[in-house]
């Protein structure tokens, strides 16, 4: 079955698509520091990619997939003190969501998935927040699988169980891969792995990238990176997003 970019349908393409067997995928990311050696729209690049590798799965599956454009601005408060980061309140994205999905319900379809790889706390939060009050509302379901939750949480890797992930070998492997002319190739190479987890800072009430131990905005092993494992990642996120989908369907 085909995978639709929203944003290129008519809207009379869109008023003919079967309601019943089509989903909709919305990525969902955020502008904020990746270290010296990653844009500020890493989370978006990796949600676009977990999203589209998500649909190719469900279409597979016997699916119609509409992929939203990406929503890139949301909570990132760890990163704020860093330039070109860009924090909105949480309450703003669980809002933003609930009214997505409340347009997506009054056009009949059946569920909203969101692809997401950004893990402030603020912004889970809200996301979380967003499936709830869909749910109170009686709108269509919003399928969200929060990486930092079992199962999905062990199925990255051992740098993301670590907690040691952000902008480090995880994360630049899959732009990497995704979209190789954005990194600061050179840079990568010559930064030191960051050991300090980020998982573990939050538990101990740290509240921002430089009180967890991240002075430049990265943690883990970006030298470590490679385009191979980019791809295996993409692939495990693609798998992810598919499994909590057909649970629901």
């Amino acid at each position: 079955m085909p995978v639709h970019e929203l944003a290129q349908l008519t809207w009379e393409e869109v008023r003919d698509l079967d309601r019943e067997h089509t989903l909709v995928v919305l990525p969902v990311g955020a502008i904020e520091a990746h270290g010296p050696h990653l844009p500020l729209d890493t989370d978006v690049v990796i949600a676009t990619a977990m999203a589209r590798a998500g649909a190719r799965k469900l279409a597979a599956r016997g699916r119609v997939v509409v992929i939203l454009p990406a929503l890139a601005y949301t909570a990132a408060s760890f990163g704020a003190a860093f330039h070109g980061t860009l924090s909105i309140s949480a309450i703003t994205v669980t809002a933003l969501m609930v009214d997505v999905a409340r347009s997506l319900s009054d056009q009949g379809f059946p569920l909203l998935a969101l692809a997401n790889v950004h893990l402030d706390p603020e912004h889970l939060t809200a996301l979380n927040e967003a499936v709830k009050l869909a749910r109170a509302d009686r709108l269509l379901p919003i399928v969200f699988p929060d990486l930092t939750r079992k199962p999905w949480s062990t199925r990255l890797g051992d740098e993301f169980r670590s907690g040691a992930c952000h902008a480090g070998q995880f994360e630049s492997s899959i732009v990497i891969a995704e979209r190789p002319d954005s990194v600061r190739d050179k840079i990568r190479a010559s930064l030191a792995r960051n050991p300090s987890s980020l998982s573990e800072a939050i538990k101990a009430g740290k509240r921002t990238f430089e009180a967890a131990g991240g002075p430049r905005a990265y943690f883990g092993d970006p030298a470590a990176a490679t385009a191979d494992e980019g791809a295996r990642l993409i692939d495990a996120l693609g798998s992810i997003l598919e499994e909590a989908v057909s649970a629901e369907i």
